[in-house]
């Protein structure tokens, strides 16, 4: 099994964006506290890339 990259994780982020923009009446509550996560994970692997 590989391990899962910060690619794989914007990769997630984008369908998940892109099924919502599909079809905004649906209900994507579970899909938006994962957009969280996956937002949290992002910014925290690119802020240990460029430190300050």
């Amino acid at each position: 099994m590989e391990p899962v990259t910060i690619e794989d994780r914007k990769k997630e982020l984008r369908v998940l964006l892109d099924q919502i923009e599909a079809a905004p009446s649906r209900d994507w509550s579970r899909e938006r506290e994962r957009i969280v996560v996956l937002q949290q994970m992002i910014a925290a692997a690119e802020n240990q890339r460029s430190p300050a």
